[in-house]
């Protein structure tokens, strides 16, 4: 049963798979717009990082770390920007529903490897600051938040509401 009361399920959009399509893309759209900002800001950063006169003294692990921070956000920027790319180059052959399919699992790489680079940067960072033996126990449950976050609790609604088809 949905928190807002019983769903009725004889209702529900009427829309061609065309206006599906349609609608599905534009909410990928949004999504991913809401992910390339955090993405280039988080990726300009790091790309600063390496200009600045700490960086020489740092431990060959945490420029290690450093240069893998890059990667995971160079990566996830690709798959970020390859939603759109994907349908730059394949709009116009009347392929959106399987353009919509592609791209949300593009922008789903692009969540995970996100996941992927913030764990990253917080190890760096926290390994600097701090230097502590707690810092790879805070960036783990922080990594468990955001992957509750992110993926548990959409995954608990999605079974425990969804409709049993």
């Amino acid at each position: 049963m949905s928190p807002l009361g019983p769903r009725d399920t004889s209702e529900g959009r009427h829309e061609s798979p065309e206006e599906r399509a349609d609608r599905r893309w534009n909410e990928l759209l949004q999504e991913v717009r809401v992910l390339q900002t955090g993405v280039q800001i988080l990726f300009a950063f790091l790309l600063t990082v390496v200009f600045m006169p700490r960086f020489a003294t740092l431990s060959q692990t945490d420029q290690t770390i450093y240069v893998v921070t890059v990667l995971l956000g160079a990566a996830t920027t690709g798959a970020l920007i390859g939603t759109v790319t994907f349908h730059r180059l394949v709009a116009g052959h009347r392929l959106k529903p399987e353009t919509v399919f592609w791209a949300a699992r593009l922008a789903l790489v692009g969540v995970v490897l996100l996941l992927a680079t913030v764990t990253s940067a917080l190890l760096l960072i926290l390994r600097i600051a701090m230097d502590d033996e707690a810092v790879p126990w805070i960036v783990a449950g922080l990594v468990a938040w955001f992957m509750l976050c992110w993926f548990a609790l959409p995954a608990w609604v999605l079974h425990h509401y969804s409709t049993k088809d």
